[in-house]
């Protein structure tokens, strides 16, 4: 009878292999990069809308639908307090056509959206608008909350 030369706990007739060492793996992981991704895409989805307002203010409400704009347009914002503000910046009432005019980038028939708080007089909003078109600007319009109803 022969006899191998194998451990206790091999079965007779085999050899002991060795066991080769793992080769290293060139190939990037990408499932942790697309996770990390789309968290980002997710923070800034939900994020975006909410820079959009320079200051805050609680405008009235009505059912006129969303205004598509592709460009961030010329903002004048009036609060509570009757202050005025162009885009986040304020102003005096006699500084408005200066300040729009550089910011104005397709001339007089720039679109300029006047916000007023629901507190406001009637007649701060109305000395604004009239400010603009008398600078030359046509295209003013009112800005409200969609109301939701």
């Amino acid at each position: 009878m022969a006899m191998t030369a194998g451990g206790a706990n091999e079965p007779s007739g085999t050899r002991r292999r060795r066991r080769r060492k793992a080769a290293p793996m060139a190939d990037i992981n990408m499932t942790p990069f697309i996770d990390v991704m789309l968290v980002l895409l997710i923070i800034f989805m939900v994020t975006a809308p909410l820079m959009t307002a320079g200051v805050p203010l609680d405008l009235p409400k009505t059912s006129a639908g969303q205004l598509n704009v592709d460009q961030k347009p010329i903002t004048v914002s009036i609060n509570e307090k009757g202050q005025i503000f162009l885009g986040e910046t304020q102003i005096a009432m006699a500084e408005i056509a200066a300040r729009i005019q550089p910011l104005a980038k397709q001339g007089f028939d720039e679109r300029i959206y006047v916000r007023g708080a629901k507190q406001v007089d009637y007649g701060t909003v109305a000395q604004v608008m009239t400010a603009i078109t008398a600078a030359g600007y046509k295209r003013v319009a009112l800005l409200t909350e969609q109301d939701k109803k």
